[in-house]
């Protein structure tokens, strides 16, 4: 974090890294995937530049020329811009440069940072193996001082609020929609049970009426959903949304398809219309055994 760029007046963190093992570590993580070999090479000071990974931010700074760096220990070191990437798993923020540690001086080249990945971490175990020599600090725990913020849990409240009164209208427009067709339909289950229906099969008969505007809905609903958040994503990034600061340890969390958020209220809308459906039907079948079906219930 004490590196100075071009003129020296700018400081960019710089990550020197072992290039395979830490191209896996980012491809492991999901945080700025890349080729290993992309960075491997020994210039710097003598020879060719030495190739970079860096931000987006830094790559419009001092595009793909090379330029000097200068690190904590007083050393130089030329470098070109071979990657851009938005994240990576060394440096937060967005400005950072990521080389071939091979390439740097022994003072900068030091092991400063040790960087885990697997499932589950043990951080008690982490921190008893470093004592005193370090800090340990896992993105599951960074992850979880953002779960229960203010903001979040106001939008998953809104968010539940809206669910429930999308449910609740959808309730009330399906059984709306029955009663103002129930005399219709209990007029034609009674002229079909004159005709030797039975009412099992009257109820199966307005439940299957009710079936194809009900798929069509939770199709539309379920393809409708997967757009929206196609068409959204590119242009939305959640942690500008739910972190104060412009920049978090834990990367970018964008928008995405969760296929049990599509399935979950299309089966829902199903469930739904075939219900009122069928309450309905036992209801109409009811009344016509008393009143309209007594002229055929007596033959």
């Amino acid at each position: 974090d004490q590196a100075n760029a071009g003129d020296g007046k700018q400081k960019v963190p710089l990550a020197g890294v072992d290039p395979g093992a830490y191209a896996g570590l980012a491809a492991r993580t999901g945080l700025g995937a890349f080729d290993g070999e992309a960075l491997e090479g020994h210039g710097g000071g003598a020879g060719q530049p030495l190739p970079a990974l860096a931000s987006p931010a830094v790559a419009e700074r001092f595009g793909t020329g090379p330029f000097s760096v200068r690190t904590g220990d007083g050393t130089s070191v030329t470098v070109r811009i071979a990657l851009v990437r938005a994240f990576t798993p060394a440096v937060s923020g967005d400005d950072f440069l990521v080389v071939d540690r091979a390439g740097l001086s022994a003072e900068a080249a030091r092991p400063s940072l040790l960087l885990l990945t697997g499932d589950p971490l043990d951080a008690g175990a982490l921190r008893r193996a470093a004592g005193d020599a370090g800090s340990v600090l896992l993105r599951s725990a960074e992850r979880g001082r953002y779960v229960d913020s203010p903001l979040q849990s106001g939008a998953e409240r809104v968010y539940a609020v809206a669910v429930a009164a999308g449910a609740g209208y959808a309730v009330l427009a399906l059984l709306l929609s029955l009663l103002r067709a129930a005399p219709e339909r209990t007029a034609l289950l009674a002229r079909l049970r004159t005709m030797g229906l039975t009412r099992a099969q009257g109820r199966r008969l307005l439940v299957l009426e009710s079936l194809p505007q009900a798929v069509l809905a939770a199709a539309g609903g379920a393809l409708t959903g997967w757009a929206t958040v196609r068409l959204l994503a590119p242009g939305v990034d959640l942690t500008t949304i739910a972190l104060a600061t412009a920049s978090s340890p834990v990367g970018r969390a964008g928008l995405r398809t969760d296929p049990w958020s599509l399935a979950l209220p299309a089966v829902a809308v199903l469930v739904v219309a075939v219900g009122v459906a069928g309450v309905q039907a036992w209801w109409s079948g009811r009344r016509g055994s008393v009143t309209e079906l007594r002229a055929g219930d007596a033959r």
